[in-house]
């Protein structure tokens, strides 16, 4: 499997595409529409689904401009915010502070993520943990096969998601943390929803959360 990444403008939040021989996965697709339709060209592969950590909104911003180009792939979603991504409010792009920007409406999921139990699509193989905390249907994706997590915003090198948010629980994202990440292999490598990469050994021992 490759991984490649584009940086979106909108709070500069990573997008991930996951290629195989068969297929690619897209993970978060933020707010830079045309270079995500440029990298999946480029890719010329089916786009199996489209799978969302969570939904505030500069992570969803063109899941249904991909969904149009691409031949409308299942987008997956964690239950607790499969309604947020039509709801302006919920997803955070309604509230007050964006009067800058249009509200994010997208058209709801097709699927709702079964935590723990392993996923097998076109060749990829991962499991959904729950990690809410950043918002309280935050999940991550562990492809142990590659020996990777996408953690989405709930752990990034140095620190963690914010936690003064709607929905957010400090102590839930460190529990979280502590019980489904760092139960992982120390080498696994973090690809998080902003900034660098990263692994689970090294937040272990370095993050100023846990130490």
């Amino acid at each position: 499997m490759k991984i490649l990444k584009t940086i979106n403008a909108v709070a500069s939040e990573n997008t991930y595409f996951l290629t195989n021989d068969q297929a690619v996965l897209v993970i978060d697709p933020g707010s830079d529409s045309q270079k995500i339709i440029d990298t999946l060209t480029n890719i010329d592969k089916p786009v199996a689904a489209i799978l969302l950590t969570h939904t505030h909104y500069d992570h969803i911003m063109s899941v249904d401009i991909i969904r149009e180009k691409f031949n409308h792939p299942p987008v997956y979603v964690s239950e607790h915010e499969a309604s947020w991504l039509y709801t302006p409010v919920a997803n955070l792009s309604g509230l007050a502070r964006h009067d800058d920007m249009a509200d994010v409406v997208i058209q709801p999921a097709e699927k709702i993520f079964v935590l723990h139990q392993t996923y097998q699509l076109a060749g990829f193989e991962f499991t959904v943990r729950p990690t809410p905390g950043h918002s309280i249907g935050g999940v991550s994706f562990v492809f142990d096969q590659d020996e990777i997590v996408i953690t989405g915003d709930a752990l990034f090198k140095g620190t963690i998601g914010r936690t003064d948010l709607p929905t957010s629980d400090h102590q839930a994202l460190l529990t979280g943390i502590r019980e489904q990440l760092f139960t992982l292999p120390d080498h696994y490598t973090v690809y998080p929803g902003h900034g660098m990469n990263t692994t689970i050994g090294n937040e272990k021992r370095f993050n100023p959360y846990f130490s």
